[in-house]
């Protein structure tokens, strides 16, 4: 959701600001722009529409200069219109900034900016704070005007930032300082690359990959004055901050199509990679357990606990279901899945005995990152599964696991989705070994985890077949998804996977609740795509599909090979390896990403970059 980069260095500033916009459009956008100061001079060039047109205007019209600052636009205020794009302009063009989040009070602002004859050009909140920063650099002028250019400058954004409301990831230039960017972070992500005699930010790791290995997290509430002799970091309250510099420990072939047609592909073909990576170094056979290190609690602390909470939005919250079954069958721990937009603003009872996992691939969404600070609040013990190392959540929480699942290009995510499965199965385990799990039991789910990379290998055989099944189903606007158990939380992503990418309106339910209202909608221009392997509740959900075929529903079924029960019920069948029903979300998610994503090529859909969709939600 909405992307920032920046640079201040020696190198020509609009190739680097482009190729890191580019490498941003994952994220979800509606527009991009970049603003370079040259000759005294702000310019600025943006553009509704994708990177690849903003980049032609730039052909047409040059900038040049060493400094500058871009931006793509995910739309909350205003259309997707050529004025409503970043960078904004404040003042008479003295001031210019770009911004992630969402300023609330940026109507009372406008009307007092308005009063005081500043006129405006866009609908945007972002360009309230581009004027209000214009009038306090003014205002400091007036009272300092001996005063270092840097410091007044420095002086005016603080001033801006005590006046607004809401979340920002922000950056600004100043005209008559035109060495410095200066940028601060208030629940938006920000990222700092140091290189030599050079910096880079950028609102994720991404565009700063194969530029600088170093980097810095700016943390909420701090500030960053970047030149390109040095940089400063101070806290708004507490004062000048000594930075933590990490490596950054990915390369520009993790972010790299290869040989793939798209990010989501590669990114479903590399899951049995990413699921082992997930397992590696956390399975121990001597004591038939997980070895789960970052939790910071130690054995007889998690034996105090009695109940699980784990808070998540969209894919991740779907992982949390099957997260609740696991840890709940092998843990015997009661755990409850909550949306993290609602904790946020309830106020469950929540005992001291209660541990709190927020699950997230990005580490920035802002429901969860509030959900669990309410939590930490409370005092309650607030973990962590978590994709990308120094995001927010992970470093806030005071504890946690990474899934170690590489870099999720695709908007619509999948190898989280089967890390996140395989981090909980991992932690149901420990915590099961913990309490009530024997000594065989753990073994055999070791070696059961242990078999899963060759059998999602084995399920994503299916490819082909599944591409003959999509063209024959790709002109369906509606599809009911259904399982039970296990695969119930897969209906529901396999579901969400069809509407994210394709458009489609699709249903995910429970097998047996479909007689309790969703039958309803079964037709023959309605497919079921049925879960149906081997298990014990399997005859059951057979006879949900003789309900659906009853009423000439077509049934798309996801069963073990040699299934005749199956076969002779279902139009089509996608075959997925025989599993231990608890893994079993784990290959059958892969035939529905890739019919998501066959249905989606047909439509004509742009599978990697979804419309109104953002990588990371980071507004709320």
């Amino acid at each position: 959701m909405c992307g920032i980069v920046g640079y201040v260095g020696s190198r020509s500033v609009s190739e680097c600001l482009l190729e890191g916009l580019h490498r941003l459009e994952y994220r979800g956008y509606d527009s991009a722009g970049i603003a370079v100061i040259s000759d005294g001079e702000i310019s600025v060039r943006k553009k509704a529409g994708r990177v690849m047109e903003l980049a032609r205007l730039v052909e047409e019209q040059p900038l040049f200069g060493n400094i500058g600052i871009g931006h793509t636009r995910w739309a909350t205020h205003g259309e997707t219109t050529d004025a409503n794009s970043h960078p904004h302009l404040g003042g008479n063009g003295e001031v210019v900034i770009v911004h992630n989040g969402v300023i609330e009070n940026h109507d009372s602002l406008r009307n007092q900016l308005i009063a005081l004859g500043y006129v405006f050009h866009s609908q945007t909140d972002t360009e309230v704070a581009a004027h209000l920063m214009a009038h306090h650099l003014s205002e400091q002028l007036k009272l300092n005007s001996d005063e270092p250019c840097v410091d007044t400058c420095l002086r005016a954004v603080n001033l801006t930032l005590d006046r607004l409301k809401g979340t920002y990831g922000i950056c600004v230039m100043f005209r008559d300082c035109p060495d410095t960017i200066i940028a601060a972070r208030s629940g938006s992500p920000l990222v700092i690359g140091v290189g030599k005699n050079e910096y880079f930010l950028a609102s994720d790791s991404s565009p700063l990959i194969g530029c600088t290995q170093d980097v810095v997290y700016l943390a909420d509430n701090e500030v960053v004055v970047l030149n390109a002799t040095g940089m400063k970091i101070a806290h708004r309250t507490t004062g000048r901050v000594q930075p933590s510099i990490q490596t950054l420990d990915q390369v520009s072939a993790d972010i790299d199509l290869g040989n793939y047609p798209h990010y989501m592909l590669k990114e479903i073909f590399e899951q049995p990679t990413s699921v082992e990576n997930a397992m590696r170094g956390r399975l121990d056979e001597g004591e038939a357990t997980a070895v789960i290190g970052g939790l910071n609690l130690t054995a007889q602390q998690l034996r105090t606990f009695d109940r699980v909470v784990l808070t998540a939005c969209g894919t991740s919250w779907h992982a949390g279901l099957v997260g609740e079954y696991l840890l709940e069958e092998f843990a015997r721990l009661p755990t409850e899945v909550e949306y993290a937009s609602e904790l946020r603003y309830r106020n469950p009872p929540i005992s001291d005995r209660t541990l709190v996992f927020s699950i997230t691939q990005s580490g920035e969404t802002a429901d969860t990152l509030a959900a669990m600070r309410e939590c930490q609040r409370k005092g309650h013990p607030t973990l962590s599964i978590c994709n990308v190392v120094g995001s927010t959540i992970a470093r806030e929480a005071d504890g946690g696991i990474y899934l170690h699942a590489g870099p999720e290009i695709g908007v619509a995510s999948t190898k989280a989705f089967t890390s996140q499965v395989t981090v909980l199965s991992l932690l149901a385990l420990y915590l099961g070994r913990m309490r009530h799990l024997s000594y065989p039991a753990g073994k055999r789910i070791i070696k059961q985890l242990r078999e899963m990379p060759e059998k999602i290998e084995e399920a994503l055989k299916c490819h082909e077949r599944v591409q003959e099944i999509s063209e024959k189903y790709a002109h369906f606007n509606n599809f009911l998804y259904l399982g039970r158990l296990y695969n119930f939380p897969v209906a529901l992503e396999g579901a969400l996977k069809l509407k994210e990418i394709s458009y489609i309106h699709a249903e995910g339910y429970p097998a047996a609740e479909m007689k309790h209202g969703p039958i309803a909608l079964v037709d023959e221009q309605t497919p079921s795509v049925f879960i149906v392997p081997k298990g014990g509740i399997q005859p059951k959900v057979i006879s949900n599909m003789e309900e659906v075929k009853a009423r000439r529903g077509p049934v798309i079924a996801l069963a073990c090979e040699g299934d005749k029960e199956v076969e002779r019920i279902a139009d089509d069948v996608i075959i997925v390896p025989d599993v231990e029903e608890y893994l079993q979300p784990l290959v059958c998610a892969i035939p529905l990403q890739l019919l998501s994503y066959h249905i989606a090529l047909l439509r004509g859909c742009n599978v990697d970059r979804p419309r109104n969709l953002a990588k990371s939600v980071t507004v709320e």
